[in-house]
């Protein structure tokens, strides 16, 4: 079973950046696609960022511009870079890795943004 254990959440003020990371049990190269989603109280879980192997990216439209999804394989991490945060970005953010029609979740990590 492989693991990913996300970090990096926590408390920040409008116009911030905070920098999430997944660390996997396993290598990330095995998944074809990795991301990251958020899900804010009272609402459905929704993708952030995607990476696609061959280096395509998808992003949400609300985040286009200001994060940045990465991996670096020799930690087997992947990362997710927000910066000019909003309070509308709280939520909690859970990575994901998918392979075929296996798809794994992290535990999630809070990021709450203030006004």
């Amino acid at each position: 079973q492989v693991q990913l254990v996300e970090s990096g959440g926590g408390l920040v003020q409008a116009g911030g950046s905070l920098r999430l990371s997944c660390a996997a049990s396993t290598s990330i190269p095995s998944f074809p696609i990795v991301g990251w989603y958020r899900q804010a109280p009272g609402k459905q879980r929704e993708l952030v960022a995607e990476l696609i192997s061959g280096g395509i990216t998808n992003y949400a439209e609300s985040v286009k511009g200001r994060f940045i999804i990465s991996t670096d394989n020799a930690k087997n991490t992947v990362n997710l870079q927000m910066n000019s945060l909003k309070p509308e970005d709280t939520a909690v953010y859970y990575c994901n890795g998918r392979r075929g029609l296996y798809v794994t979740w992290g535990q999630g990590t809070q990021v709450t943004v203030s006004s």
